[in-house]
């Protein structure tokens, strides 16, 4: 009876043992990487902003991104690293009655479509196949640099989407669309490859919330201009133009953002309550569970404004250009070293002589 005890006893400890095992394989298997959960590693910011809409009647689309492109752009994002896509040209149309000028406000406050505005998808580029080869880096061979988000795990990304929507679907250009499921696991796509550090998704369209829903990965915050189930609405006409020219949504933001400044110390979280119910009149949307830290922590510009990594020298540098350059020693380590820049000239002018 001692044995048999004993031999049940080795067999119940086994199994604890196997299963704890088990349970450890599984959990390292779904642990996520601690260096993204934890978010310390933000070197760089990126901005993805689409406007799905083409026609004339949708003129406020179109003001509708340019007021956010606008926005991070003055706030220090450079063009390089912000990826413009615009479905029809309403400066240029033959309708507007201000030829190169597209305003958000009938008082023409201000032209967001500005003197440098540099379009990098316009018109029928504007597709679903462009925006999902854009997210995933599967780009097309021969697409140019200016047509790619060249992300890395320490970008944070803001996605702007505005356009005619639905439950669990955006509209592209009146021909096709991208479903909730589809932006899910594009953005899937995106953390596996590592292509983000921290997301922030902003979409101004009806129904706008049902485009989060299906987000599984980490490190993402959403913010919608309506819930399921509500329309988003336009603020208000431009009688010169006959038709809306800006989105609730889009134009409370951008009063918000107008008085942010690049050293502000704003935070997502203020961000988040720019338009209540009051003035929105849709309901605006916000998902956070997938985010591990508090909105109200994080400044406006992890994600509106421009991170650039610099370098402090406490010595001084000189800018002259010697005529033979001299090899520096470190013969005296506790000198300050005076340091010299030598620059490539950008033009071979030395071959035209």
């Amino acid at each position: 009876m001692e044995n048999l005890i004993k031999m049940f006893t080795e067999v119940f400890l086994c199994v604890v043992f196997l299963f704890s095992g088990f349970s450890a394989v599984f959990s390292n298997e779904i642990q996520l990487p601690e260096k993204f959960v934890q978010s310390d590693s933000h070197t760089n910011n990126w901005a993805v902003l689409v406007d799905t809409s083409r026609f004339w009647f949708n003129y406020r689309h179109v003001a509708n991104v340019l007021s956010i492109y606008r926005s991070v752009k003055r706030l220090g994002i450079p063009d390089s690293q912000i990826i413009l896509m615009i479905a029809d040209d309403m400066a240029c149309n033959p309708r507007n009655p201000r030829p190169a000028t597209v305003f958000n406000n009938a008082n023409q406050h201000i032209n967001v479509y500005g003197d440098d505005v540099e379009v990098d998808y316009r018109g029928y580029e504007v597709t679903v196949e462009n925006f999902v080869r854009l997210l995933t880096g599967r780009n097309k061979n021969g697409t140019t640099r200016s047509k790619k988000l060249l992300t890395d795990p320490g970008s944070n990304v803001l996605i702007y989407l505005t356009g005619h929507g639905g439950d669990g679907f955006l509209k592209f250009q009146d021909s096709e669309e991208i479903t909730s499921q589809e932006l899910a696991d594009a953005i899937e796509q995106m953390w596996q490859k590592q292509r983000y550090n921290e997301l922030f998704f902003m979409i101004d369209t009806c129904q706008a919330a049902s485009m989060y829903e299906k987000f599984y990965s980490p490190n993402i915050l959403a913010v919608a201009s309506s819930l399921v189930g509500e329309d988003s609405l336009s603020h208000h006409v431009d009688p010169a133009i006959g038709v809306y020219i800006i989105d609730r949504y889009t134009y409370y933001a951008l009063e918000f953002l107008e008085k942010v400044t690049p050293d502000s110390e704003k935070s997502m979280g203020e961000f988040l309550q720019v338009c209540p119910k009051r003035v929105c009149i849709s309901t605006v949307g916000i998902r956070k569970d997938l985010y591990p830290r508090d909105p109200f922590k994080v400044p406006i510009t992890n994600f509106f404004g421009s991170i650039r990594q610099t370098e402090i020298v406490r010595t001084r540098l000189n800018l002259t250009l010697p005529e033979e350059p001299e090899e520096i020693t470190d013969t005296h380590p506790d000198e300050p070293v005076d340091y010299q820049l030598h620059l490539i000239e950008q033009f071979p002018s030395k071959l035209f002589q």
